[in-house]
């Protein structure tokens, strides 16, 4: 009798504890479902079938596909007018095809060692027997540029570019047949391939001679040579795709939430840190933060928090300038009031030692007090104020719209073929999804999140550059010269009064026609240094003293 009392007396401790047992059974196996499906993600987008996602290419339509579906099998609209697609162009400038060729003494010269053709050059093709001192009708003619810049060393507006336009067209009206620039001095004469320029085309061919190329073929500029130069360019456009959903819960305001699903290809876009034709599959960059989007739609398509709209921007062209959330900022696919930005970038590699960092805590006063409010045991976080940043979310943020960057960390597999899925973890990742659906419910009571500037710290200029300006570039920006977005906070730019929408065209003795050859011209100061900047303002141009 005495037993039968001590089992009926224990009996609820028996069932509590196996109810217990049973519960976290339940837990464990529903994480290792998401987990599960969070890889599957992972492991299709990271795959070598879509061949590293390059904007605009196969493999980016089909993960493009892929997400569609996703949003659909989860009963999620689509987030534009027409579809879950917006579709944008990529001016990728004039191209120069393999036709174009310089041939001297039945010898090819070598393109964009020993010559490149300029981007006003007309599409022909020309013979001579010739030599570098005449210039005679109905041959090529040659052209030092030591000339043309000594006799404009002392004006300071002075342009190689259109003397040169300018130049060729008389050349031409005299008999020339095509013309060749070269440089018989040191100094720097700012003549490059800008395969943004727009302008009129030349009525000749039109190449540039480096001095590698002069000294292999043009030792004597007496000597008479059969030359051909043949130029061949054709504009060249990329199609690129955002996919948005849509969960409209008839709220006044809308939460953005982003990840680009874009990344390298082969790398042919110069962007890869390692060296070969090799398929960059880019598992954390950023197929982590495309299938946490996915997941994180699915939780908030049945959360109570309704007080405001989701939209889910899975952006294009990240990798070439952040350009599918430039186009999105400029081209909204859906009339929405943004209430703030989340954006997912690299979140697959969190351990104990990279950390959370959650970036844009600035960008918000409300931001401190949300997310000192959540109650969170299993991540390690760490914070930055500022909102600016390579990726998304500084599209949103330079549109004065409050951002949170969530981001594991840089590894030694950026933007290398050995980013693949099976280095992630998918634990950490289920987290920062929990986390971040948190931040969103805390949030959902508070109205609109108020927006405030941050100090930002310079993230444009590469490690080996030693002095900066501190500007945003527009990358998206197809014109001469640099335009800007904005000036980082603090740097020499802001101090001097530069404004959004500039146009950076000279420094010093160095005139660039784009971004590589700004960052050309930058490398060749350092710290201590003085110069003048030259910027066009609306049509107005404008001379600012450097002090690195």
């Amino acid at each position: 009798m005495r037993i039968l009392f001590l089992i009926l007396a224990i009996m609820p401790f028996l069932l509590f504890a196996q109810s217990r047992r049973k519960k976290a059974l339940a837990e464990q196996k529903a994480k290792e479902e998401i987990n599960a499906t969070i890889k599957s993600h992972v492991q299709f987008l990271a795959s070598d079938i879509l061949e590293g996602r390059r904007t605009g290419s196969h493999g980016e339509e089909m993960a493009m596909n892929y997400l569609i579906n996703q949003y659909k099998l989860a009963g999620i609209a689509a987030g534009t007018e027409n579809g879950y697609i917006q579709q944008f162009d990529i001016n990728e400038g004039k191209q120069i095809n393999e036709y174009t060729q310089l041939i001297i003494n039945e010898k090819e010269a070598i393109l964009n060692v020993d010559y490149f053709p300029l981007a006003y050059s007309a599409n022909k093709s020309v013979k001579s027997f010739v030599a570098m001192s005449l210039n005679e009708r109905g041959n090529i003619w040659f052209k030092d540029a030591k000339e043309i810049i000594e006799d404009n060393q002392d004006n300071p507006h002075f342009d190689m570019d259109d003397f040169l336009k300018k130049y060729t067209i008389k050349a031409s009206s005299k008999g020339a047949t095509a013309l060749i620039i070269y440089n018989s001095s040191q100094t720097n004469d700012n003549i490059h391939f800008n395969k943004f320029d727009t302008s009129t085309i030349a009525p000749i061919p039109v190449i540039y001679l480096t001095n590698a190329g002069k000294d292999s073929f043009f030792r004597d500029n007496t000597a008479m040579q059969k030359v051909t130069v043949s130029v061949s360019m054709t504009p060249k456009f990329r199609t690129a795709r955002n996919v948005v959903a849509f969960i409209n819960n008839n709220a006044s305001n809308t939460i953005v939430i982003g990840a680009h699903y874009d990344h390298l290809g082969y790398g042919e876009d110069k962007d890869a840190l390692d060296t070969g034709h090799i398929i960059h599959n880019g598992a954390d960059d950023n197929a982590s933060g495309t299938a946490a989007l996915i997941e994180l739609a699915k939780k908030l398509n049945t959360s109570q928090a309704r007080q405001n709209n989701y939209l889910f921007i899975h952006f294009s062209a990240e990798e070439l300038g952040l350009l599918g959330s430039k186009y999105w900022i400029k081209h909204p696919s859906i009339k929405i009031i943004p209430n703030y930005m989340i954006n997912m970038d690299m979140v697959g590699r969190y351990d104990t030692t990279r950390k959370l960092m959650i970036g844009g805590y600035g960008t918000s006063p409300k931001w401190g007090s949300i997310l000192a409010s959540i109650q969170n045991k299993n991540l390690l976080i760490r914070y930055d104020s500022s909102g600016m940043g390579p990726s998304d979310h500084a599209s949103f943020y330079l549109d004065s719209i409050p951002v949170l960057f969530f981001f594991t960390g840089i590894h030694a597999d950026y933007h290398k073929a050995s980013d693949d899925w099976d280095k992630l973890n998918y634990d950490g990742e289920r987290e920062i999804i929990n986390y971040i659906f948190q931040v969103i419910n805390a949030t959902d009571d508070k109205g609109k999140i108020s927006f405030s500037r941050t100090r930002e710290t310079n993230n444009n200029s590469s490690p080996h550059f030693t002095v900066t300006l501190g500007v945003i570039p527009d990358y998206s920006f197809t014109g001469k010269g640099v335009r800007i977005d904005g000036t980082v906070t603090g740097k020499q730019a802001e101090k001097i009064g530069l404004q959004s929408g500039d146009v950076l065209i000279q420094l010093g003795e160095f005139r660039f026609s784009d971004l590589n050859h700004y960052m050309e011209a930058l490398g060749k100061f350092k710290k201590g240094d003085t110069t003048k900047l030259i910027i066009k303002r609306r049509e107005e141009e404008k001379i600012f003293d450097i002090h690195f």
